[in-house]
């Protein structure tokens, strides 16, 4: 069984860059374009040499994490480097984020459940 939320991954190895985040505060009812640009960028990063997939979840108090997979680290460099996602993360910067981590690890081993099922080389 598959569940679209999770995303469909190949045998590790491969990196996953974790983005960790506060949305800063906004007006009710309002999120200054950031769902359009967060859904944009998830589109453009499906279109880069190396991507693999994304994960998302952000809870009501603004706390999120995204972890988006790769399959080399210079595959993450270059999506640091595109101008589209550099202009997001100004952005954000500037005013979506009340602060924000970001980690890269390199994925070893990977197994899901309930019934475990290793999936790695």
């Amino acid at each position: 069984m598959s569940d679209a939320a999770f995303a469909a991954l190949p045998v590790p190895p491969y990196y996953a860059v974790v983005f960790s985040s506060r949305r800063a505060t906004t007006a009710p009812g309002t999120d200054d374009g950031y769902d359009a640009m967060a859904g944009y960028m998830v589109e453009v990063a499906a279109t880069q040499p190396g991507f693999l997939g994304v994960e998302s979840a952000r809870d009501a108090e603004g706390f999120g994490i995204t972890v988006s997979y790769w399959r080399s680290l210079e595959d993450i460099a270059a999506w640091k480097a595109h101008a589209e996602h550099r202009v997001a993360r100004e952005r954000g910067r500037q005013g979506w984020y009340a602060h924000y981590e970001l980690r890269i690890a390199r994925v070893e081993r990977a197994y899901g459940g309930p019934s475990v099922q290793e999936i790695s080389a």
